[in-house]
């Protein structure tokens, strides 16, 4: 995806001088980004004023955590506005106004690049160059039924908590519909006393994320106090080179990521992989594909002392609860025309849809709340325990979709 930009809006609102933090007047005109003006609307045309579309906004800043406070409203008309950052992270669920009132919403976003030292970097796949979530910016999203933004604020935050997401496809921030993943979602829960920095991305294996410098890279940014998730799984069982195996190479990878985590007087937490939506129709129970790999992490945490999220067992209760032909509400599967552009079917058994991606996100919450970890203590007022065994209904559930769409399937499976 590239960042084609098509209007300007004259002169730029207010922003301080340099100093990590920035406040916009978004009642004013500003301008379409630039790296001379450093913020600005972005990745598309911004709104006229005359419709209801969805826009964004780019600030560029280095590397770090952003205390992002937006106002939102508008004192000429209702309005109803979802916030996302960089790759479709959720922060704020559709937030309705009345004419003239404003609601401020407060959050923390993870900004980062490939760039770990002035020697090395992240070995980013081709499809990454164009992701939101490693450019030099700090990306917003506006979006919902009628989005309205009165003002931005972005103060630097070096205190903050953070939690650093490690894994496959099932994880990544998917940067374009209808693909979503928990961990694209899961900063919706927590309120601005913690930053999630997710490093994860389709295709991967313990050993290949480690081995495109995706660990260097998050040691380069944690810092004492902070966590690390590791969901891997999927991928890691397809391996098929000298040691390969789920007691041997990939366990040997997992304690790479624990030893270094630790060295850096940081908590990590293993995942168990999600279930694939692969069934035994006569016992209507889902069929295990993952062979020995979650009992491998299960086997690693017991002796090194790792505390687990059963996402195995969760995502099982959760599609059988859900029946076979329920739980493809949670995947992507999609007739051919449910979006502009689309020319076949979709029925993909592996990686979740905006629905799927937000109910798993609250089994790692859920997970993270019987593992007793303190970051609970920083959920959202309106956090509500949540069982996959009596998931959110699916036909309630509302997402609005990016601009950004892709038909090609991620890598891995």
């Amino acid at each position: 995806m590239k960042r084609f930009l098509f209007t300007v809006l004259g002169l730029a609102g207010m922003v301080s001088a340099w100093s990590q933090s920035f406040v916009f007047d978004m009642t004013k005109p500003q301008p379409v980004y630039s790296d001379a003006a450093g913020h600005g609307y972005d990745v598309i045309a911004p709104p006229s004023g005359k419709t209801a579309a969805s826009f964004f906004f780019s600030v560029k800043v280095p590397d770090g955590n952003y205390r992002v406070t937006v106002v939102l409203g508008s004192k000429k008309k209702k309005a109803a506005t979802v916030v996302r950052a960089e790759n479709r992270r959720l922060f704020v669920e559709n937030t309705p106004t009345q004419k003239g009132e404003f609601v401020t919403c407060c959050f923390v976003v993870n900004k980062r690049s490939p760039y770990i030292n002035d020697k090395e970097s992240v070995w980013l796949k081709p499809r990454e160059n164009d992701y939101l979530n490693w450019d030099d910016r700090l990306t917003l999203e506006f979006n919902g039924p009628a989005p309205a933004v009165k003002e931005i604020r972005i103060d630097r935050d070096d205190k903050v908590p953070t939690l650093f997401l490690c894994g496959n496809s099932t994880v990544v921030d998917q940067a374009k519909e209808p693909w979503a993943s928990w961990g694209q979602m899961i900063p919706r829960w927590f309120d601005d006393r913690v930053a999630v920095s997710n490093h994860a991305e389709s295709g991967l294996t313990a050993s290949s994320f480690i081995a495109q410098n995706r660990l260097d890279k998050i040691m380069s940014m944690i810092k004492p106090g902070d966590y690390v998730i590791c969901e891997f799984g999927h991928n890691d069982q397809k391996e098929k080179d000298p040691g390969a195996g789920a007691y041997y190479n990939f366990s040997f990878a997992l304690k790479k990521f624990i030893d270094r985590v630790r060295a850096a007087q940081a908590t990590i937490i293993f995942a168990t992989p999600t279930q694939r939506r692969a069934w035994d129709e006569a016992n209507k129970h889902i069929v295990e594909t993952h062979r020995d790999y979650p009992e491998a992490m299960r086997a690693v945490a017991r002796r090194e002392q790792v505390p687990v999220i059963e996402l195995h067992e969760m995502t099982r209760t959760f599609f059988e609860t859900l029946g076979f032909e329920d739980s493809k509400k949670a995947l992507v599967h999609y007739p051919m025309g449910s979006f502009k552009g689309q020319t076949q079917a979709l029925a993909d058994n592996t990686h979740f849809n905006p629905y799927g991606a937000y109910e798993v996100a609250k089994m790692v919450v859920m997970g993270m709340k019987q593992i007793g970890l303190p970051l609970v203590g920083d959920l959202r007022a309106d956090w509500k325990d949540y069982s996959p065994s009596r998931p959110d209904d699916f036909n309630l559930f509302k997402w609005y979709p990016s601009v950004i769409n892709d038909f090609t399937k991620p890598d891995g499976n």
